[in-house]
């Protein structure tokens, strides 16, 4: 997605990690086939090179089907069978199913199955022990619908991308769940700002102050009883401003706390700045965030209740931020949790342990593709940390997502989302019976979508919206610019 004043990812310069790029048995592209089949081939050049080198000998007939000059070793063997079914395996689980260019409606309450026992050990109670690595399906529809709550972030910024905290009143955040109701929009706030004459250029690129992400609240007690407690849910979009580019860049670490002993817990330079700088009248968005969620918990005193914070790219990391603040804030024990989605690294590794001791509970929802969990580096194991628990995804194990899936893809929300919704296990091909469309894959990354599935959306005239998306082969299966292209930190 992209704004008047977003910056494209073709500004993201950093390679992707070659090291986190190894195919899986299970995720190989369908022209590895080919490659595999030649091994033989290669073995037979090699042989036949050495024997060049040795003295003549009597003339050998080649038959048509000659055997191997050098005999695969027995594991190689059964590793070359395993590609070919697990290629196999892909190409018959290929789905055209009309269900999948179905337009997408609001999904209504989150998903039915009663989760009143198991929602502590969803959120991490134990470190997601057990529940990861295969997916849990629960766990699964729970990650699946705080990812579409950080998506209605970002549809509210992009509504009203001038929004001020005056303008709240005003702020209309397209939430997909009816059960929750917005309580607050959040405001963060640059601690830079352009030259004079660049901001007499481009006003919209000079306002320091912008919409982030809200507070939400679960007000339905059907949902409620489903749910085992009340949830009061704090999401937060990626980077889309100029000035939030600026501080993503600053990438020094400052202490996270107020004594200044270097041993102390310390964070990045650019995310702390957002998350503490107060606005021209506005408060900051950690005094936001205290403030709206000490509000409700008072409001919902003895009720059970639980906060979930989810963010995505910089919301990932504000997520962590917002998230070690309110665990250590003191009072009654209100379980934290954290869904992140293609989240920087945050801080040192005391920072980390402070996350962790607070019992704040934190799963990153990672693409082995996606640069950004990478960033800022961490030369030798220094200076950065990651935080919590991981749930590591394969983009090139989608069979709707071209295997040489660009940066800005590797990154992109919807992509994350749709990772999720198919992901089983680290072993195990995407989910046959994975239900969600993909039509806002296709809006968002049609240039990223295998050609089989565009020319089924053209056949049968799925319109994604009423304005194309340039250089799309989808012709009128086109998104306004500012969905084309998905933020990124």
């Amino acid at each position: 997605m992209t704004s008047a004043a977003a910056v494209p990812t073709s500004l993201l310069r950093p390679a992707l990690n070659t090291a986190h790029a190894a195919a899986r048995v299970s995720v190989l592209a369908p022209t590895n086939k080919t490659h595999l089949g030649n091994l033989e081939h290669l073995f037979r050049n090699r042989g036949a090179l050495e024997s060049a080198a040795a003295p003549p000998v009597q003339p050998v007939v080649r038959r048509r089907r000659q055997a191997p000059l050098l005999r695969l070793p027995s594991f190689l063997k059964r590793a070359r069978g395993d590609v070919a079914a697990s290629i196999a395996a892909q190409e018959e689980q290929v789905d055209l199913s009309p269900r999948l260019f179905q337009p997408v409606p609001p999904d209504g309450p989150s998903p039915r199955g009663d989760i009143a026992a198991a929602w502590q050990r969803l959120h991490g109670s134990d470190g997601w022990r057990g529940l990861l690595d295969p997916l849990h399906p629960d766990l699964r529809r729970e990650i699946v619908r705080y990812g579409e709550f950080v998506d209605a972030a970002y549809g509210a910024f992009l509504a009203r991308p001038d929004a001020a905290p005056g303008d709240a009143d005003a702020v209309r955040v397209p939430l997909q769940d009816p059960a929750y109701r917005v309580t607050a929009p959040l405001f963060a706030t640059s601690s830079v700002g352009l030259p004079s004459l660049l901001a007499l250029a481009a006003p919209c690129a000079a306002q320091r102050t912008s919409l982030v992400g809200y507070v939400a609240v679960c007000e339905n007690q059907d949902e409620v009883r489903r749910m085992g407690r009340r949830d009061i849910v704090i999401a937060l979009r990626g980077t889309c401003t100029v000035l939030e580019w600026a501080e993503n860049v600053r990438a020094g670490l400052v202490p996270a706390t107020d004594a200044a002993d270097a041993s102390d817990p310390k964070v990045e330079c650019g995310f702390w700045n957002l998350y503490k700088t107060a606005g021209d009248g506005s408060p900051s968005l950690s005094e936001m965030v205290v403030s709206e969620v000490r509000r409700l918990l008072k409001k919902y005193e003895g009720e059970e209740v639980s906060i979930t914070v989810t963010g995505h790219s910089l919301g990932a990391a504000l997520a962590v931020l917002i998230a070690d603040e309110l665990a250590g804030d003191g009072g009654a024990p209100t379980p934290v949790a954290v869904f992140s989605f293609g989240g920087p690294r945050v801080g040192n590794r005391a920072f980390a342990e402070r996350v962790e001791a607070r019992g704040a509970r934190v799963l990153r929802v990672v693409n082995a593709h996606d640069v950004v969990p990478h960033l800022p580096p961490r030369p030798g194991g220094r200076w950065y940390a990651d935080v919590g628990r991981e749930l590591r995804l394969d983009s090139r194990a989608s069979p709707y997502l071209r295997p040489d899936a660009d940066a800005g893809c590797c990154h992109d929300l919807e992509a994350y989302i749709h990772l999720v919704d198919g992901f089983l296990g680290s072993h195990c091909p995407f989910r046959a019976n994975a239900k969600r469309s993909i039509l806002r894959l296709l809006k968002n990354q049609g240039a990223n979508v295998k050609q089989l599935y565009i020319s089924k959306a053209v056949d049968m005239r799925v319109r994604l919206d009423a304005v194309d998306m340039p250089g799309s082969p989808l012709g009128r299966l086109g998104a306004p610019p500012s969905t084309v292209l998905e933020c990124v930190h």
